[in-house]
């Protein structure tokens, strides 16, 4: 399908960025991130009035539209397209925080990291951070946090190691960024492929998670 003819020399541009995403061109990804990261930040940034969740549902947003990017429509310039993701994915962070905000009296030390919206995150952190398990949760946080290292331990080698440093050596963007040489739109752009690789693997073994 042919783009608009009505795009805007920008919206030409992102199209032909986002054909070669289609196909799999990782370096078209990370380079479309790179030209909506901050604006798509800012722009959750007001919503949520938080840096780390705003940080964190950036990387979503991009995951949700990179993850959808076939159904992308050229009748549309991308940036609609991919502001409306992540308005409609923040909004829908906003009403699951005023969901718990009413049924959870209480909050864990995995609370946060349960923001970034998938398994592996979740357990990883209950794996690393419960603070006093009794002994029966103790084997079942084990037996998990070995799971969690076998799966990761199936990663390609860059992607497992993006994954090591961000959830259980818990550094930041900039820091991995940093320690590895990467850009930091790069970091993002492999993260979140890493994570999505890792809900796939995970799915099967939900029940054995929760």
């Amino acid at each position: 399908m042919n783009a608009n003819p009505d795009f805007s020399d920008k919206a030409k541009r992102d199209y032909a960025l986002v054909e070669r995403a289609q196909r799999g061109d990782e370096k078209a990804f990370a380079e479309l991130l790179a030209i909506y990261k901050d604006s798509i930040y800012f722009t959750i940034f007001k919503m949520v009035k938080s840096k780390i969740d705003a940080e964190d549902l950036t990387i979503e947003a991009f995951g949700k539209a990179f993850r959808n990017i076939d159904q992308y429509s050229p009748e549309y310039a991308f940036s609609t397209w991919l502001f409306r993701i992540a308005s409609n994915n923040c909004i829908d962070f906003l009403r699951r925080q005023k969901t718990r905000q009413i049924d959870i009296v209480s909050t864990s030390s995995s609370d946060e990291e349960n923001r970034i919206g998938d398994v592996f995150a979740k357990e990883a952190t209950m794996a690393l951070k419960y603070d006093a398990p009794d002994p029966e949760e103790s084997i079942i946080l084990q037996q998990k946090h070995a799971m969690l290292r076998n799966v990761v331990a199936n990663l390609k080698p860059r992607y497992r190691e993006l994954v090591q440093l961000r959830y259980f050596d818990e550094l930041s963007y900039e820091e991995i960024s940093d320690r590895l040489g990467f850009p930091l739109g790069t970091v993002k752009a492999q993260l979140f492929r890493a994570r999505e690789m890792l809900y796939e693997m995970l799915k099967d073994r939900n029940d054995h998670l929760v």
